[in-house]
């Protein structure tokens, strides 16, 4: 299936490291990344492919389980790149963090996406 970049980017947020569940969260990885998808993680490096992503992805939600990532704006488009805002914490608490998401897509999956932190807001 091929989705629209801000899909990919909302679903990526939510669905891949918003999710505690190891099944669905493996099972959206499969569906959103390509096969030979990058994570570039400007504290951690680059991870390669969906293992890879999957098992950071499982790791970064184990250090807080209760935190909820929320855009803080709408996701912007230019071709097959995109970019969302964010921020995370414990609902009803200030934002312990914040990031901007940037990705390249190919044929409508993550083929590429690009980790930024922000200073919360």
């Amino acid at each position: 299936m091929s989705y629209s970049v801000s899909t990919l980017l909302i679903r990526n947020l939510r669905d891949v490291f918003g999710e505690n569940d190891p099944v669905r969260r493996h099972a959206a990885i499969e569906e959103i990344y390509t096969e030979d998808c990058l994570f570039y993680d400007p504290s951690k490096g680059i991870y390669r492919g969906r293992d890879e992503i999957d098992r950071i992805a499982g790791a970064i939600k184990a250090t807080h389980p209760d935190f909820q990532y929320q855009p803080t704006s709408e996701p912007a488009e230019s071709g097959d790149g995109g970019l969302v805002r964010w921020m995370s914490g414990r609902p009803g608490e200030a934002p312990a963090y914040a990031g901007t998401d940037f990705i390249i897509a190919r044929d409508g999956r993550i083929a590429v996406i690009y980790l930024f932190f922000d200073k919360p807001i």
